[in-house]
């Protein structure tokens, strides 16, 4: 791959709320591994996304976080998953 091709990156949803700092620190996270595009969906700013989050993760705290079709998990999984080498094939898709 020649320097001015980059990597398409995987899209990357993220259930936040406007103050929380795991949310704050996922985001940091992934943009320091290439993420330029979070969708991210404030569940309190829009109380239904909330039923809509529990549904597809059955966990209640933010962030929920998906990378193209996977759920991740919370910003302690996404950690967790870039400690052992894991996040930046999902972000590219390898």
């Amino acid at each position: 791959m020649s320097p001015e091709e980059s990597p398409v990156m995987s899209p990357v949803k993220m259930y936040t709320t406007a103050v929380c700092p795991y949310c704050i620190r996922a985001k940091q996270l992934l943009k320091a591994r290439g993420v330029e595009q979070i969708d991210e969906i404030r569940i309190d700013l829009n109380p239904t996304e909330l039923q809509s989050m529990m549904s597809l993760t059955g966990r209640r705290t933010v962030p929920q976080i998906f990378i193209g079709d996977t759920h991740v998990g919370g910003c302690d999984d996404l950690i967790a998953l870039d400690g052992r080498g894991g996040l930046l094939p999902l972000l590219t898709n390898a």
